[in-house]
């Protein structure tokens, strides 16, 4: 029990610290605080907004802070390192203690919430929440909250990414407490894969090897006189070989002549088609583009007169008489 009681005197020993130099560096903008025991002593780093402040002229404060340090907290040798924050804007630290100094001047709770979120969005974080808790707006205590971007709750990226702020706003109704928290811009969430490709494989090209150039042209030469040598052979082979002579055809030797066919004997199937010459005819000279060719003339003929038809006489239709009966009727 006696090494679990250690860790817990020494941890309980670094909050009281951490609260002292708050309280003692408010103005400045306090940003964090790092302690690590080296074999010299115990070196702590402080971050603050506006380092100048927390040195004083001629390095006052800073000693003052050194020798309260030693004599309240029984640190062994302590040294005081002072370093500004690069974008006091992502520090959660600073921007829980501005949000709490602007409540306590009278802003309202909504407005500096959201204001303080769009300032922290705007700086470059990933992602940010802001709580602010307490007797907002009566005697009830409620809890608003501020969010924007990537927020992680709990696991590894929680620990590695979140950064957390608090601070206390004292007013008439009570204390209000604002928590600030802040993922780094530079976080790399587990889900944030890259496919890289593989490389390229350089497929080596194939060099014939280096022949000399002595050794090269006794090569042409040996192929050239290699196709000499064989012309010449096949040139003697031609003269060589003897020609035969053609045989004169004698008279009446060869294929005998067809015999002639009696008239009648072949089919209608089997009789010679013989093929009509076409008429060779003139070509027309075609006129030229643009030319102007005359019409063919044709004849004009006039009927002759002809002489009236004669009046043929119209034969007057007789009545008949009418039977006597009819009359009696």
């Amino acid at each position: 029990m006696a090494s679990e009681r250690k860790f817990v005197t020494e941890n309980i020993r670094r909050v009281l610290l951490k609260e002292f130099l708050m309280s003692k560096v408010g103005r400045a903008g306090f940003g964090g605080l790092d302690v690590q025991r080296t074999p010299m002593g115990t070196r702590v780093t402080l971050i603050t907004e506006r380092p100048g402040l927390v040195i004083g002229r001629r390095g006052e404060t800073i000693k003052s802070l050194t020798h309260a340090i030693e004599e309240n907290f029984n640190f062994n040798n302590p040294q005081i390192e002072v370093q500004e924050v690069e974008n006091p804007n992502l520090n959660a630290q600073i921007m829980a203690e501005k949000l709490a100094n602007a409540l306590e001047r009278g802003w309202h709770f909504r407005r500096a919430g959201h204001s303080t979120v769009r300032r922290i969005i705007d700086s470059g974080a990933r992602g940010c929440q802001v709580i602010i808790a307490g007797k907002l707006t009566g005697q009830r205590h409620r809890t608003v909250k501020f969010k924007e971007g990537h927020i992680k709750y709990c696991g590894e990226a929680k620990l590695n990414f979140m950064h957390q702020g608090f601070a206390a706003a004292k007013l008439k109704p009570g204390v209000i407490g604002v928590t600030v928290q802040i993922m780094d811009q530079n976080a790399r969430l587990p889900d944030e894969i890259d496919i890289i490709p593989p490389p390229e494989t350089p497929t080596p090209a194939t060099q014939a090897p280096a022949v000399p150039a002595a050794e090269g042209k006794a090569e042409e030469q040996k192929a050239a006189h290699a196709v000499e040598e064989l012309r010449k052979a096949a040139t003697t082979e031609a003269a060589a070989k003897p020609k035969k002579p053609r045989l004169k055809k004698k008279e009446g030797e060869g294929p005998a002549p067809p015999a002639p066919v009696a008239p009648g004997a072949l089919g209608e199937e089997n009789k010679p088609v013989r093929k009509r010459k076409k008429k060779e005819t003139a070509p027309v000279a075609k006129p030229a583009e643009g030319a102007i060719t005359q019409a063919p003339v044709q004849a004009i003929t006039v009927p002759e007169k002809t002489a009236p038809l004669a009046e043929v006489p119209v034969k007057k239709e007789e009545k008949k008489p009418e039977p006597e009966g009819s009359k009696e009727a």
